[in-house]
C-alpha cells in the first residue's frame, strides 16, 4: 500500500514539473507593455485640420526560424575489389533553428477634425493625416486618413517593428491631401 501511495505522489510531482516545463515558453510569449502615451495634437498650416490620439507598442518574444550550418561526422562506405570499406569523415549538413527575438506590436488610435468642412468656396474641404511608419527592416510605408465631414473622425491601424511614426496633417479634396501641410510630428520612437 505504501507503495501505491509513493508512486501516486511522484506521478503528480511529475505531471506538475511537466505542466510547468509546457507553459514555460507562453509565457516567455506574454505580451509585455514597452511604451503607451498620446500624441499630438498635429494641425495643418493653416490650422483647419486638427489630428490627435494614442499610440500603444507591447514587445513580444517570438521564434524567429533561420537555416543553420553544422559539421557532422559520417560514415562513407564503399566496396573495393569484393571488400567493403568505411571511412569516416566531416561534411556540412545544412538544418532548420530558431532563436528568441524580441518583437514590437503598436497599435495607433487618432482622432481627425476638419474645422473647414462647410467651407463650400474652396477646394480644400478635406482633413487629411497621413502617417509614415519606419520599420528596423524593410522598407518604409505611409497610412493615409480623411475627414470631410463635420464630426471627427476616428481610426486606427496596427503594424509591428516600427522605430519610427511620424504624422503630418494636411488639406485636400476627396482624393488626396493638396495643401496647406504641416510640419511631420512624432508619434512614436522607438528609444
Amino acid at each position: 500500500m505504501r507503495f501505491i501511495k509513493k508512486f501516486a505522489v511522484s506521478a503528480v510531482a511529475a505531471a506538475a514539473l511537466i505542466g510547468g516545463a509546457l507553459l514555460s515558453p507562453a509565457s516567455a510569449n506574454a505580451a509585455v507593455p514597452y511604451f503607451d502615451g498620446p500624441w499630438g495634437p498635429y494641425f495643418s498650416s493653416d490650422n483647419k485640420a486638427e489630428a490627435s490620439g494614442f499610440v500603444s507598442v507591447e514587445k513580444h518574444k517570438t521564434k524567429k526560424w533561420y537555416w543553420d550550418k553544422k559539421k557532422v561526422l559520417v560514415k562513407d562506405c564503399y566496396w573495393k575489389h569484393g571488400e567493403k570499406k568505411c571511412d569516416w569523415k566531416y561534411v556540412w549538413k545544412k538544418f532548420k533553428a530558431w532563436k528568441w527575438v524580441d518583437e514590437y506590436k503598436f497599435t495607433v488610435k487618432g482622432k481627425l477634425v476638419n474645422h473647414a468642412w462647410d467651407d463650400h468656396h474652396k477646394k480644400y474641404r478635406c482633413a487629411w493625416a497621413t502617417f509614415k511608419i519606419e520599420p528596423f527592416s524593410g522598407p518604409t510605408y505611409f497610412k493615409r486618413f480623411k475627414n470631410c465631414h463635420e464630426d471627427p473622425k476616428h481610426f486606427w491601424f496596427s503594424g509591428k517593428n516600427a522605430e519610427h511614426i511620424s504624422v503630418k496633417v494636411s488639406r485636400g479634396d476627396h482624393w488626396g491631401p493638396k495643401g496647406f501641410f504641416g510640419p511631420w510630428g512624432t508619434v512614436y520612437d522607438h528609444v
